[in-house]
């Protein structure tokens, strides 16, 4: 597990995000206390610190301002409610750290609330990385739902489904998806959907009030294909079908399109709750995961985005 950031560190990340929306945005502080989950009062003491430190000059001299310039530009291009950008780390374009640590801080922000919320969880490399950097809290009053089922075709637990990971860490309720991640066959999904655990659990998915979710690509190490719930044979056809990306098994091609048929008729996942009544966020970076994660905001399959530099670059260009 990756060690967290020590206290001092992410109180100079907070400043120099608090600086940024201040000094660069024209926020005030009210909008900086509810756009960092904070009262007035924190957020006029990180605008402090962020002066103090020397953290702003003419621009915000700290990593972190040219990554919310590039997630404003994002937000602005597509329409996004969230947008994280994380430095690139400049020695290696698939290390998944940064976009893991800011995860589980947007998670923790979500669980910190007070009021009852139910929360959505994919599954996927970057999303279990994320769920080990959690801080270990109580939340009884939060609902965690799998979006995914939790069973690999060889009937073992699924490797990167990770509900009972963020049940274990912040001690909410949580609601596992008891079904394989892609079905035998269309009328075995029918029928597995039809079972009233199974109707309830797929209700309360869809009353999600924040999702996270990893984007999958489909090319020759495609996630479904190397983990093993789809045959190279069925890969080469989806690919011939114009499939780019894949979340939570759904296949959609260039256009965020759903691929029809294929192994789109035999998925057991839950539809995403919808974008027009909450926060649905995808958690994705690098080049082979680039079509997938372009297609996904341009068709407005997420209205929210944890990526990294050198990915926020590539889709603005």
């Amino acid at each position: 597990m990756a060690p967290r950031q020590d206290s001092s560190s992410h109180r100079l990340d907070d400043a120099a995000r608090a600086g940024w929306l201040y000094y660069v945005a024209g926020n005030t502080q009210e909008e900086i206390a509810s756009k960092l989950g904070i009262s007035r009062q924190s957020a006029q003491r990180l605008v402090s610190l962020s002066v103090s430190e020397g953290l702003i000059k003419v621009r915000l001299d700290h990593p972190i301002g040219r990554c919310m310039d590039l997630a404003g530009r994002l937000r602005s291009r597509f329409a996004l409610d969230l947008v994280e950008v994380v430095p690139s780390d400049p020695a290696s374009d698939s290390t998944i750290i940064g976009l893991a640590e800011a995860t589980a801080a947007e998670i923790e922000r979500w669980l910190r609330r007070s009021d009852p919320i139910v929360m959505a969880i994919g599954t996927g490399r970057t999303l279990k990385a994320a769920i080990e950097q959690l801080t270990p809290m109580e939340c009884p009053q939060h609902k965690v739902v799998s979006l995914t089922g939790n069973i690999a075709p060889d009937g073992s637990a699924a490797f990167y489904n990770v509900i009972f990971n963020v049940a274990d860490m912040v001690k909410a309720r949580s609601f596992p998806m008891p079904l394989p991640v892609i079905a035998s066959s269309a009328r075995e999904r029918e029928l597995l959907h039809a079972q009233p655990m199974i109707r309830e659990t797929l209700a309360l998915a869809a009353q999600a009030n924040v999702t996270f979710l990893g984007i999958g690509d489909i090319g020759p190490e495609a996630p479904l294909f190397v983990d093993g719930f789809i045959t190279k044979t069925e890969l080469h056809a989806l690919q011939q079908a114009g499939a780019v990306g894949e979340i939570c098994g759904w296949c959609f091609d260039a256009d965020g399109k759903l691929v029809e048929g294929l192994t789109n008729n035999r998925v057991a996942s839950a539809p995403m709750p919808s974008r027009e009544r909450s926060l649905v966020v995808a958690i994705a970076m690098g080049r082979k995961k680039l079509p997938g994660i372009r297609a996904t905001l341009n068709r407005r399959l997420v209205n929210g985005l944890i990526t990294d530099e050198r990915t926020a670059e590539s889709l603005l260009t």
